[in-house]
């Protein structure tokens, strides 16, 4: 009997921006019934930062210095790394442009917002990356 090759993930990258109130970017695909946090798949050949740079770009229409790692999650199907974009001024805020079709709507939102915004199953990774930003370190992080 011939070996099956081992699945593959899909891999994705996404970047975690902040206000001047420390609400986070949440953006409202139109092919998910949740909101997510900017960013998509990574493409062949492309590194997860290069993705990430890529997506914010198509996605909100800003070129910014995506900064360190934050986490790397597994989940089922799915390895996820997402990367601190800082706190956005009031200038790259007001320049944002969602990508057509893509996005239907972005908003910076508090804790119970998000919680009421993302898939149940985003809840424990937010908190793991907004753990990673505030001890300045990069996790790892299973969620099945």
């Amino acid at each position: 009997m011939p070996e099956t090759a081992p699945a593959r993930p899909r891999v994705s990258s996404g970047a975690v921006f902040f206000d001047d109130d420390g609400r986070v970017l949440l953006v409202d695909p139109t092919y998910k019934d949740f909101w997510n946090l900017p960013g998509g798949a990574v493409d062949a050949g492309e590194s997860p930062r290069e993705a990430c740079i890529r997506e914010v770009r198509e996605e909100l229409g800003l070129s910014v210095p995506i900064g360190a790692l934050l986490v790397a999650a597994w989940t089922p199907g799915k390895l996820y790394f997402v990367f601190d974009g800082g706190t956005l001024t009031p200038a790259q805020r007001a320049a944002i442009v969602l990508s057509p079709g893509e996005l239907a709507a972005h908003e910076f939102v508090g804790e119970q917002r998000a919680k009421l915004l993302l898939a149940p199953a985003l809840w424990p990774l937010m908190g793991e990356i907004l753990r990673a930003r505030a001890d300045g370190t990069t996790r790892y992080v299973e969620i099945s």
